[in-house]
């Protein structure tokens, strides 16, 4: 028995000595390609360039508690000479869009707990902001002072859209309200049903005379009758397709971009479309695309995708001019345009300017440590506005 027992005992001590010579190798087996997945899905290194431009902070304020992870994508709005921007403790600023100087403040009760989500929409000399519980607050654009409030069933994460005598709210629950812009009593509203799954976020409606282009959840942009609601035509961007929920995902999440007469959208089905804005009809297709803003340049369309490329497709046909996938798996913004150059900014709070003709980099700047960029990216006469989800407005020149 005992020599038994010796010899089952220096078997395992050969089977152990044999694993542990080769824990590499199973190493190899069971996690080594889980580790290079992981690597392979970490968002792409910066890699140094000769930079050719040096983008310059012209100023930076910080607005209060931003949106963190809400996922609103809160961005500025310029009119007049001003900057309007929205925190998320209720506080909405109006700052000189040369210099940054404060205008005025309006800040609500701390009672109220009112939290501005949606960014703010500017126009006819209002200023409207919405709200995780559903407010509608309204502003006059001279001096803050509170000119009425509404409220619709739902969160507001997209900015409110004020045209032609009212203002337009977005809910997220797939309605869309229009109020008297005077007075705040309601005109009309239309609901669209919504997918299952949708992304987080939806964009602001936006405005033509007489007409409203909403792009919605279901990959579908729909040209709406400004003065009842009604439905003049609807186009699919994004087409659902696929065996679950999570593939057939098409949502149109960036506000549709009106260049004259033509109309640009893009869904997060990674797929751009020119539309003819009068007939609703089809110009061309791309499948290049993603969910966040369009920037349109003078002979091309910019956009990024979910994967982290930006293109640049020609006007005319959709055919990409040239790509830069250097900025692989780094969450992108859309493209915003200024002077010469695309513009985009990504997770870790850096901006980056491509050459508008070839995509190459051109020059790269950082808003601060650890703010994320997630809204669209604004141009303004020469500056380009920045708002990172900590809740800091920072605007840059090119010198």
């Amino acid at each position: 028995m005992e020599r038994t027992d010796m010899i089952k005992r220096v078997a395992v001590a050969l089977v152990m000595v044999s694993l542990l010579g080769g824990c590499s190798t199973m190493k190899s087996w069971f996690g080594g390609k889980n580790a290079a997945a992981k690597k392979a899905a970490e968002p792409a290194e910066l890699v140094k360039f000769d930079a050719t431009i040096k983008p310059r902070k012209a100023w930076s304020v910080d607005l209060g508690d931003g949106e963190r992870r809400i996922g609103a994508r809160q961005g500025p709005a310029v009119a007049d000479g001003r900057v309007f921007a929205a925190a998320g403790e209720g506080r909405v600023l109006a700052l000189d869009l040369q210099t940054g100087k404060r205008v005025w403040e309006f800040k609500a009760d701390k009672k109220e707990g009112l939290r501005l989500t949606g960014g703010p929409g500017v126009g006819g000399g209002l200023v409207a902001v919405g709200g995780l519980d559903g407010t509608v607050l309204v502003l006059d654009a001279q001096d803050g002072s509170e000119r009425w409030r509404a409220k619709v069933r739902s969160e507001i994460i997209a900015a409110p859209t004020v045209t032609q005598g009212v203002v337009v709210v977005r809910g997220n629950d797939g309605r869309i309200t229009a109020f008297d812009a005077a007075n705040g009593e309601e005109r009309w509203s239309v609901t669209r049903e919504l997918p299952n799954l949708t992304v987080r976020g939806n964009a602001k409606v936006t405005a033509a005379p007489g007409l409203l282009f909403v792009g919605h959840d279901d990959g579908a942009l729909v040209a709406l009758a400004l003065q009842d609601g009604r439905v003049l035509w609807e186009q699919a961007v994004g087409l659902p397709e696929g065996r679950t929920e999570l593939e057939r995902m098409a949502d149109v999440d960036s506000p549709v971009v009106i260049d004259g007469t033509m109309l640009y959208s893009n869904s997060y089905r990674s797929r751009t479309l020119a539309i003819d804005g009068p007939s609703g009809r089809p110009m061309w297709q791309s499948d290049h695309g993603g969910a966040g803003a369009i920037g349109v340049a003078p002979s091309a369309v910019l956009v990024s995708t979910a994967a982290g490329s930006v293109y640049a497709l020609d006007k005319s046909n959709g055919v990409a001019l040239w790509s830069q996938p250097a900025l692989a798996r780094r969450s992108l913004t859309g493209p915003a345009v200024q002077g010469d150059y695309a513009v985009v900014g990504d997770y870790a709070g850096y901006l980056h300017w491509l050459r508008l003709d070839n995509g190459e980099m051109a020059g790269r700047a950082k808003v601060g440590r650890k703010r994320a960029i997630r809204g669209a990216l604004v141009e303004a006469d020469g500056l380009l506005l920045v708002q990172d989800v900590k809740g800091g407005l920072t605007a840059f020149r090119l010198d």
